[in-house]
């Protein structure tokens, strides 16, 4: 099975229905990734079709969860999920942060040879520092612990925004330990061709007390 088959079978049991620009779009991204990947060491992963399950098809299972408004892909990496999101989404507008330049550099380039740049932002820094917004979604693949992403980011979370936060196991010291934020839903995510527990929590700022 080649990789364009290997898409369409994952997307196929993820029940996501793309056209062929998005799927075409999508696999020249894991080619950018893969070619650029041998100098700068975005990912560990670098067998082509791990990198479209464990990176293109872990990133996409998020779509059906990503409402409207803009999106805030924190510590974004390789742009992942926010490069895949914006590629299956047309209307999506994407902002990519990231303290690594090398990384910084490489989505730069990908949004400008994916045709993303209208409405995908990259920005080199720490999110902490960041002060546009706000967002009515912030995501996470692989930052900090909960807490850590909701007290970083709380200042750019609109109003009845929410966090998509992408985990593993079911973090319980973790989430304990959230003092701004609540989970609002825990949603199990199953991923093709990925062994490994895959879930999303959904988090929205905790009440204020009166």
């Amino acid at each position: 099975m080649n990789l364009d088959q290997s898409l369409k079978a994952g997307l196929s049991a993820l029940h996501l229905d793309l056209p062929l620009a998005a799927r075409t779009q999508l696999l020249a991204y894991l080619a950018l990734l893969q070619k650029w990947n041998k100098t700068y060491n975005l990912t560990a992963i670098t067998e082509p079709e791990r990198q479209l399950t464990h990176h293109l098809l872990d990133s996409l299972a998020l779509l059906p969860y990503v409402g409207p408004g803009p999106l805030l892909d924190v510590g974004s990496g390789a742009g992942l999920p926010g490069i895949p999101l914006a590629l299956a989404r047309p209307d999506l507008r994407v902002t990519l942060i990231d303290a690594s330049q090398k990384k910084a550099a490489f989505m730069q380039q990908a949004a400008i040879e994916l045709g993303l740049a209208a409405r995908v932002t990259v920005i080199h820094g720490r999110v902490e520092a960041l002060q546009t917004g706000p967002f009515a979604q912030i995501t996470a693949r692989a930052f900090a612990d909960l807490n850590g992403l909701v007290c970083l980011t709380r200042h750019l979370l609109s109003e009845d925004g929410c966090w998509l936060a992408m985990k593993g196991v079911y973090p319980y010291e973790e989430v304990t330990r959230l003092q701004e934020a609540v989970v609002g839903e825990e949603i199990e995510l199953s991923v093709p061709g990925l062994e490994a527990q895959r879930r999303l929590l959904i988090l929205r700022p905790r009440p204020v007390e009166v």
